[in-house]
């Protein structure tokens, strides 16, 4: 995607009003409705993360609620989802 911006974990993020969380077993479907990329988000605890984006002053301080040897994997998620549009900066 041209022009897209780096994902930065010293910025807020939120989810994408387009796209929509459909809870699962293993944690939730994410569709995004303007482009229509469809991901899974695998465990429960991303889910609400990526929920709770918006309430937080950076992605660091809302990894502070992940325990300390999740986190890497947590904001390898979050960089992928800002790459796809599923959650964006504020």
């Amino acid at each position: 995607m041209a022009g897209a911006v780096e994902f930065d974990p010293s910025r807020g993020y939120r989810l994408n009003p387009q796209v929509a969380l459909r809870p699962e077993p293993f944690g939730a479907l994410a569709y995004h409705f303007g482009n229509r990329k469809l991901s899974f988000l695998k465990v429960p605890e991303l889910v609400d993360l990526v929920r709770g984006l918006a309430e937080h002053a950076s992605v660091e301080d809302a990894l502070l609620d992940v325990p300390a040897e999740r986190r890497a994997q947590f904001r390898r998620a979050l960089s992928s989802l800002a790459a796809t549009d599923m959650i964006r900066p504020r």
